[in-house]
């Protein structure tokens, strides 16, 4: 009892000193109800306090609440501060670029970095409105800047914010210009954020400026430049920005490149942070893109487009072929990923062409047949955009998790705008053979065999889980999958909290998600296409994954 009672004057000491140094009244009022309904509250209390919200290569991203560990005015002036303190001890000259989309609390907190960042003598250039996260990795290249801030939770939960940093040249080098930060990047300003006094301290300065539409008009004029300027344009293209941020950037990029200008789903296409019509932000989860099909069904769509809330990522939803009364399905990010490759490797676009551990082997076996040169990275566009050291400049990269790169001078990250606007130059150049992005998918099948790809996820409320299910499958290690014995094991620590386990047909690879309370396990199946029957062959490689999904989730204890 006498424990409980110190546990709960410590945790009442630390809010209150939190208060005391909280800059927001609403979040000081939120915290105030915590501690008046102690003891009931000290559950809620002691996550709040559980920790600072570490600030990693992913930036920084959590749920919008008072508190240290919380997405808060309070700690964006203190990540501000920190990210501000550290270009400058690093020698960083330029100003510091700073976008938002459409969340709770963007713009306030955009809008405070701005501030601190000239409150310390540092020119801050601010994004005219919500836009799309490629947008900002553009415009922190194009004007110069040192570094650029995005705030924006991409495809997390309505109750969650972000702030992710992007490098200029002087300090990302060649390759990390325009892309956001790696180690050791992340642990110094880490420590400059924690280097930070009593906020009171951190000079404010004016606003910055607000550059104008000018900034959004040179990005979309070079995305339009990545597609051919004379190729097929009739295609009919159903749209969602899924409440986010990307509905007027992507019409305006599809009008100038001459297409149709796309249908979007009406009560998804202007931003609204609470996500009304949809479970969770993100098109690869359930129902996300139901009132899309919806719409290309009516409109009698060739294809259908999502982004997600802050535009970076792209899915694909297409019809399925004639008789197999399933309708329309999502591709897989690893299907659209091989799909985009293929078209710029068909183009004559040189280069790396490059993916990560998690993505399909499809793309590895066909830069070998074609004399491509070819890298594979740790998860992330951070890694993708550095593959390869630079030599050859990379082409073209991709992540099964949606993320697609088609133009690395263009934005230095994952871009579904670009991505947008290739795959409707793919589709509209089959759609003008009389075929479609299936029949080229069946070709690439036949040609190289069925790369069928699923993933095992597994959202958890304790993180514990996680943790327990990677110890089990390191301490007992599967010897066979599918019935063949697993001719590799790789435990990627202490660099990477990866398993992957290999046969001669198959391949698992297990993770903790770095953005989501998830835990992942990639699962890919290569099935030969005998005699020309790919049907076959995919009823064997999907019946195959359904087998390993089970036996990995035995070996997880999940």
């Amino acid at each position: 009892m006498a424990a409980e009672s110190t546990d709960l004057d410590r945790m009442r000491d630390q809010a209150r000193r939190w208060l005391d140094d909280d800059p927001d009244p609403a979040s000081r009022d939120e915290l105030r109800a915590v501690l008046d309904r102690l003891p009931a509250s000290a559950p809620e209390l002691a996550d709040r306090f559980a920790g600072p919200l570490t600030f990693g290569t992913a930036g920084l991203r959590g749920p919008l609440r008072a508190g240290p560990n919380g997405m808060n005015l309070a700690v964006v002036t203190r990540a501000a501060a920190g990210l501000v303190g550290w270009l400058a001890a690093e020698g960083g000259e330029g100003p510091l670029v700073i976008g938002y989309d459409a969340r709770h609390g963007s713009r306030e907190f955009a809008e405070r970095t701005a501030q601190v960042a000239t409150g310390a003598g540092r020119p801050a250039l601010l994004l005219p409105r919500p836009l799309p996260t490629p947008v900002l990795a553009y415009a922190a290249r194009k004007l110069g800047g040192v570094a650029g801030v995005m705030v924006t939770a991409s495809h997390n939960p309505p109750q969650d914010n972000g702030y992710k940093v992007y490098l200029g040249a002087q300090l990302g080098g060649a390759l990390g210009a325009g892309a956001q930060i790696v180690p050791p990047a992340d642990a110094g300003i880490e420590a400059a954020i924690r280097a930070v006094g009593p906020l009171a301290q951190v000079p404010l300065g004016p606003p910055g400026q607000v550059l104008g539409d000018d900034l959004v008009a040179a990005y979309v004029e070079r995305a339009v430049a990545v597609i051919a300027p004379d190729g097929p344009r009739d295609l009919r293209v159903a749209y969602t920005p899924l409440h986010g941020v990307g509905a007027a950037v992507l019409t305006a990029a599809f009008a100038r490149a001459g297409f149709p200008t796309p249908g979007v789903v009406p009560d998804q296409a202007e931003p609204d942070p609470a996500f009304p019509t949809v479970s969770f932000p993100n098109p690869e989860e359930p129902g996300a893109v139901d009132r899309l099909v919806a719409l290309a069904q009516s409109t009698d769509a060739d294809l259908a487009i999502a982004n997600d809330p802050d535009a970076d990522r792209c899915a694909v939803v297409v019809r399925e072929p004639a008789g197999t009364g399933t309708g329309w399905r999502m591709l897989r990010g690893d299907e659209v990923g091989v799909l985009l490759a293929d078209h710029l490797m068909r183009r004559g676009v040189d280069g790396l062409y490059a993916t990560t551990i998690v993505s399909s082997s499809l793309l590895r076996a066909m830069c070998t047949a074609r004399g491509r040169a070819y890298d594979e990275t740790l998860t992330g566009f951070k890694w993708i955009v550095r593959a390869g050291g630079g030599t050859p400049p990379l082409a073209y990269g991709y992540e099964e998790a949606l993320g697609y790169c088609v133009a690395p001078d263009h934005v230095r990250d994952k871009d579904g705008i670009t991505a947008a606007l290739t795959v409707a130059e793919l589709a509209a150049g089959l759609k003008a053979q009389g075929r479609t992005l299936t029949d080229r998918l069946d070709e690439l099948a036949a040609e190289f065999g069925v790369h069928h790809t699923d993933q095992l996820s597994v959202r958890v409320d304790d993180l514990r889980i996680i943790a327990d299910a990677m110890a089990r499958v390191r301490a007992a290690t599967p010897t066979t999958l599918l019935g063949a014995p697993v001719t590799e094991a790789q435990d990627l620590l202490p660099d990477a909290d990866v398993v992957i386990l290999r046969t001669a047909a198959a391949r698992v690879v297990i993770r903790p998600s770095g953005t989501e309370p998830k835990l992942k396990a990639y699962l890919e199946v290569v099935e030969p296409v005998a005699e020309g029957d790919v049907p076959a062959a995919r009823t064997r490689a999907a019946a195959a994954l359904t087998t390993l999904r089970g036996e990995v989730a035995t070996a997880l204890g999940i």
